[in-house]
């Protein structure tokens, strides 16, 4: 179905037209066949139209406040080499120089029940279990790659008010393929070398097999990202995963329960910044949640990233780490972390190290969604572990315990200015670290090798200025 001039102009008005109705001109999966009745497949709908967009280069999608199913895989004997089970795309978006708005108006778009992810059988169809580590593409089985993608697409993409359900719980889940666990196509979003802006608005993102949001953009794009009010819930790897590109803004999103959905793959986190081919750079983060996930809330273990901003963000560790954060440029403001928090990142740069200001800690299991909080059993966990934290920095922060979590195990090199600590463990704790301006610390705490430049008060005693012995 081709796309004429004048309807392409009216699609493409509806990517900044944001909340105004469709457009007229705009596509409909209705128009290639789809049913939209939670029964039909309608993958194969979803593809022509998708076809239809990227003949045009670019167009709007209008969605009907209705369920459909989609996600469909090829036969073992007609899929191409590389799949035992090959996905067919969804909605994919390839090459568009235009603008391309999908809206959702409320649409669900569910996987189909019993398509297969996983190592399986080409033959037979069944489940093979070959290890944590196997790497034979013959296995594969995805049920889809993505349920929107878009890849190179230069003209500006806009996704909204749509939910996608990976309905993982209704999969065929074969064995691991990959480093570890299941690492294999099956994402909600994939946004991919994409140049143009990108906008995702209101879009709950859950169940899948892999990730409720992948991005991998250009390292040196210009264009900005914007993704705000958007859920992922309970995917069997990353709430989010960014491995490359720059300029992506979070606004009041919620990252949540990785790998409690049915499937777990590591690392498990709310949101994974973790650069492979590219470099990853300016993130910021405002009024995001990174809760009860398997893995970290938030990690950053690996690559070539850097420079991300965290405001007013809450980060809840129930079964593992609040946060991870072991890259240059970290900057955490008025930040709530709960549970336990390790890696923060140290480096002989002051400007590289992480830096926490005006944040408070806390081991609180009301502040749980689940009443567990990851360090607040037994003999506690030190609220944030800095074996390596050369100049990290806290500014006005304060460390709250109430339960078994004990104040952070520091050296001399991480900085504390202005900072209230408490802990109510009898258990000892090692708060070491460079105090400057006015500390308070009360609690059964070592502070050997510390340094104080200005006012540090312990258990009700002023410690005099210089080093600790």
């Amino acid at each position: 179905m081709a796309i004429g001039r004048r309807e392409f102009i009216a699609g493409a008005a509806g990517l900044v037209l944001a909340g105004a109705a469709d457009p007229p001109g705009a596509l409909t999966p209705e128009a290639f066949g789809a049913r939209g009745d939670g029964r039909t497949n309608d993958t194969d709908a979803f593809g022509a139209l998708s076809r239809a967009i990227n003949s045009a280069g670019g167009g709007t999608i209008a969605l009907r406040p209705v369920t459909y199913v989609v996600g469909k895989q090829l036969a073992p004997t007609a899929g191409p080499l590389g799949f035992a089970f090959t996905p067919s795309p969804v909605l994919r978006f390839v090459g568009c120089r235009f603008p391309v708005a999908v809206r959702g108006n409320g649409a669900v778009l569910r996987a189909a029940p019993g398509l297969r992810f996983g190592s399986f059988d080409p033959h037979s169809g069944a489940p093979v279990q070959r290890g944590k580590r196997f790497y034979d593409r013959g296995y594969r089985a995805s049920p889809y790659e993505a349920m929107i993608s878009a890849e190179r697409c230069s003209g500006g993409v806009a996704i909204a008010d749509v939910e996608l359900d990976g309905n993982l719980q209704s999969l065929a889940i074969g064995g691991h393929w990959g480093d570890i666990d299941w690492q294999l196509p099956g994402t909600g979003v994939l946004l991919t070398d994409n140049d143009g802006p990108e906008t995702i608005e209101r879009v709950h993102s859950h169940h899948h097999p892999l990730d409720g949001i992948m991005i991998n953009g250009p390292s040196q794009r210009a264009a900005s990202s914007s993704i705000s009010d958007v859920r992922c819930d309970s995917n069997g790897r990353q709430g989010c995963s960014v491995v490359g590109g720059r300029n992506y803004v979070f606004q009041r999103c919620r990252f949540e329960r990785s790998g409690k959905g049915g499937l777990s793959s590591s690392p498990g986190a709310g949101v994974d910044i973790e650069a492979e081919e590219k470099t990853v750079r300016d993130l910021r983060f405002s009024a995001c949640e990174f809760i009860d996930n398997s893995g970290p809330g938030l990690s950053a273990p690996a690559g070539d990233s850097a420079d991300a901003t965290f405001e007013s963000c809450t980060f809840v560790g129930t079964t593992n780490w609040s946060a991870w954060p072991d890259k240059p440029g970290f900057r955490f403001s008025d930040c709530m972390f709960v549970g336990a928090m390790v890696h923060a990142h140290g480096n002989p740069n002051p400007e590289k190290a992480a830096h926490f200001a005006n944040c408070r800690f806390r081991d609180d299991p009301a502040l749980s969604p689940t009443g567990i909080v990851f360090g607040n059993s037994g003999e506690g966990k030190a609220i944030a572990d800095l074996y390596d934290g050369r100049n990290t920095r806290f500014d006005g922060c304060d460390f709250l315990l109430t339960g078994a979590g004990l104040l952070p195990w520091s050296i001399r090199e991480v900085i504390y200015s202005n900072c209230t600590m408490g802990q109510r463990s009898p258990l000892l704790s090692h708060p070491r670290g460079t105090f400057l301006g006015t500390n308070r610390i009360d609690g059964h705490a070592d502070l050997s090798g510390s340094f104080v430049d200005g006012t540090l008060v312990l258990n009700g005693r002023t410690v005099p200025p210089g080093p600790i012995a």
